[in-house]
Parts: C-alpha cells; sequence; structure tokens
C-alpha cells in the first residue's frame, strides 16, 4: 500500500523544485531540492518520490547531517545493514563514508540535509543504487 502525503499540508517545508540536471545524474527516480540557507552551513530539504535513491556517495573533509521530517526512507554505508528511516531520526555522516540514502518504495521521504563545512570540502559520487539491491528492501 502506497503511503499517501499531501506535502502541501503539514510538511514542514516546501519540497522545492526537481533536482537540477547537474545533480539528477546521480539519483534514480524523482528527486526534490528547496535550499533552506547557503549562509554558513548549507541546508537543503530533500524530498524523494517513491523507489527515489541518490548513487553511493562520499562527502570529503565535511560531512553530511540528515534530520528525517516525513515519510519513511533508507540509509546505507559501505559494508554495513541498511537503517530503515522515520520522521525524527537523525543521521551523522562522518566525511569519507561511502553511503547512499532515498525513500522506500512505497513513501516519499524528506530530510533536511546538513552540509558540515570544512575547507576543500566537496563531493564524490559514485555508483548507482541498483534495482536488484533495492528491491530486496
Amino acid at each position: 500500500m502506497s503511503e499517501s502525503i499531501d506535502w502541501s499540508k503539514g510538511a514542514i517545508f516546501p519540497i522545492g523544485e526537481s533536482l537540477p540536471e547537474m545533480f539528477s545524474k546521480y539519483f534514480i527516480g524523482q528527486a526534490h531540492l528547496n535550499m533552506l540557507t547557503t549562509t554558513g552551513v548549507g541546508i537543503g530539504n530533500v524530498t524523494f518520490e517513491p523507489k527515489c535513491r541518490n548513487n553511493w556517495h562520499i562527502h570529503h573533509k565535511g560531512g553530511q547531517i540528515l534530520l528525517v521530517t516525513a515519510g519513511r526512507g533508507w540509509y546505507q554505508e559501505w559494508g554495513k545493514d541498511v537503517q530503515e528511516l522515520h520522521p525524527g531520526d537523525v543521521v551523522n555522516i562522518p566525511a569519507e563514508v561511502k553511503h547512499w540514502h532515498g525513500a522506500a518504495c512505497d513513501s516519499w521521504f524528506a530530510h533536511l540535509a546538513v552540509e558540515v563545512p570544512a575547507e576543500g570540502a566537496s563531493n564524490e559520487w559514485l555508483e548507482p543504487v541498483t534495482d536488484e539491491v533495492y528491491n530486496k528492501l
């Protein structure tokens, strides 16, 4: 059964626009981005449509913090078991940790992505999370 969420009512932040082409190529499915601030610490509201997930990736030098605000999703670090995420969950992703995150197959999923500032910080986008791996969740 698919979770129906009216994102215009009860959502903490608007979902924003579809990801720009420069980022959408690192996602399977449709995601939306609403940058809440780029001053000091970058914070974006990222909303994943059902089945959407990003590729494996690494935050170099600076890490990332995910604050789950809506829906149900997944987070996995390379070599570890996947974690199911729900509103109120917090994920601290240290720098240099290969990981991915995204929506469950039957639910929208939203989180605030907080970029941990660091001089020379960058993201390295890697291989997609295959349907074979994702569909086993």
